[in-house]
């Protein structure tokens, strides 16, 4: 009873390792994103804008936003849907999946 207990939370255990460490990869936009200029291809994460005016062109399939605050943190100053271009002067970051 108890090694077959043992063999279901290490089953458990390894099901929950894959299903945490894959999706990084797989929800990644596919395209490039525009940020100052620099161009981001299949782009995951946070993105600095650290210039004024700052321009973050979407050519992606996922909708980036631009946060307020540095490392994608304050309020949701826009959403850039795909084809989409934005200028702030005040956003300081911007996130995409």
């Amino acid at each position: 009873m108890m090694r077959r207990t043992a063999l279901a939370l290490g089953a458990l255990a390894a099901a929950a390792t894959l299903v945490t460490a894959v999706p990084g990869s797989a929800y990644a936009a596919e395209g490039v994103l525009v940020v100052n200029g620099a161009d981001h291809v299949d782009p995951s994460g946070c993105y600095a804008l650290d210039r004024f005016p700052s321009a973050v062109v979407n050519n992606t399939d996922a909708i980036a936003e631009v946060h307020s605050g540095p490392d994608c943190t304050g309020q949701v100053e826009w959403l850039v849907y795909p084809g989409e271009t934005y200028g702030s002067e005040t956003a300081r970051s911007v996130f995409i999946l």
